[in-house]
């Protein structure tokens, strides 16, 4: 098998930008049109996300983290979990425009994202606001638009409650009093990042199998280079450049606004990352999503306004390029995309402790 894959005379030069993101430099077959291996076996989605020293992987802190994704009774009415919005029977998302909830709310602020291959990111939320999958996890219990959970002790004191779950935070976390908020984010941290989907179609092709992806899919990865996606889709992730964890890589959204879609679309009309650091040089910065999965994580964008991938491809074109794709582009950066879609890690439902001759006391009870 050949170790160069072709490349049309633009998707060359589009590709550059990957490379120098990726630090690769440029491979010596680069002037003749192809690409090495190397850089882009460089694309394929790592085996394992990032490990943090002071929160390690172990069976029975995975098990415990599952359990605490899909119990209700973190939220403050005992109906919403975790799972709720971030549906790992699925694709780790809602597939709604705004998340729902305790007592019916809808955080019309942000569309929920995919909790899969999240364990790769280096910060958490659309505008970046948590720096790790642990101070993430913190957010919604404590949001009353959704979990609805006063503070973190609340939290703390309502897993602590239930005995099953007492003696198994004694058995993962030691210690006197091992029930605490920290702790239970930490195991709800610790089994998300069991949620990667490797192997797709894409990364076959990226190790060197031709007939992995479409002749169609093979046009549009040359395109989404050739067009100007790639100087922030870069990377495994394809979201732009791997920074050390708790760094982000933002970009504006919308840039060009002087077309249709961003009134249609509402595209200016959340703040990002300026609504938490206030500085006005952050009004409409965002963290730039990842492609992986991309195809199965309807609606799109941040308020999620946007119902197909097509159109999604023809709006990010047009508001981040100022570039307007024919229909037989649109298809061929939409067949590539497709390719992204991982083999998802077999879910089952966890049989949660159980409290005995007594209830746990709910919000409105």
């Amino acid at each position: 098998m050949s170790d160069k894959i072709p490349l049309s005379r633009y998707a060359a030069a589009g590709y550059g930008a990957i490379i120098a993101v990726l630090g690769l430099g440029v491979p010596t077959a680069y002037a003749g049109q192809t690409l090495s291996l190397q850089a882009l076996r460089a694309l394929v989605l790592p085996a394992k996300p990032p490990i943090p020293a002071d929160n390690p992987m172990t069976p029975a802190k995975v098990a415990l983290g599952k359990e605490l994704f899909f119990d209700p009774r973190l939220s403050s009415t005992g109906t919403i979990s975790c799972d709720s919005c971030h549906n790992v029977m699925g694709d780790g998302t809602d597939n709604r425009k705004f998340a729902q909830g305790v007592d019916g709310r809808l955080d019309t602020d942000r569309s929920t994202p995919t909790v899969f291959n999240a364990a790769f990111l280096s910060v958490q939320f659309w505008d970046g606001r948590a720096a790790s999958l642990e101070a993430q996890a913190k957010g919604p219990l404590l949001n009353h638009k959704e979990m609805g959970m006063p503070n973190g002790a609340a939290v703390a004191a309502r897993i602590q409650a239930i005995p099953g779950y007492r003696a198994q935070f004694k058995r993962v976390f030691k210690g006197a009093h091992p029930v605490t908020f920290d702790n239970i984010t930490k195991a709800i941290a610790t089994y998300e990042r069991t949620l990667i989907t490797p192997n797709s179609p894409f990364d076959r092709y990226a190790r060197g199998d031709k007939d992995a992806i479409s002749p169609a899919a093979r046009k549009g990865f040359m395109l989404v280079q050739q067009v100007g996606c790639t100087s922030c889709h870069s990377g495994p992730l394809f979201n732009g450049p791997q920074m050390p964890m708790g760094q982000g890589f933002f970009m504006k959204f919308p840039i060009y606004t002087n077309n249709k879609y961003v009134a249609e679309y509402h595209l200016m009309a959340h703040l990002g990352r300026y609504q938490v650091t206030h500085n006005p040089a952050d009004k409409h910065l965002w963290v730039v999503q990842s492609w992986r999965n991309v195809a199965l994580l309807a609606p799109y964008f941040n308020n999620g306004s946007v119902n197909t991938l097509s159109q999604a491809v023809r709006v990010m074109a047009k508001v981040q390029l100022d570039k307007t794709l024919t229909p037989v582009q649109v298809r061929d950066i939409v067949a590539f995309l497709d390719t992204l879609t991982g083999q998802f890690p077999h879910q089952t439902m966890p049989r949660l402790p159980s409290t005995e001759n007594t209830a746990l006391v709910m919000s409105h009870e």
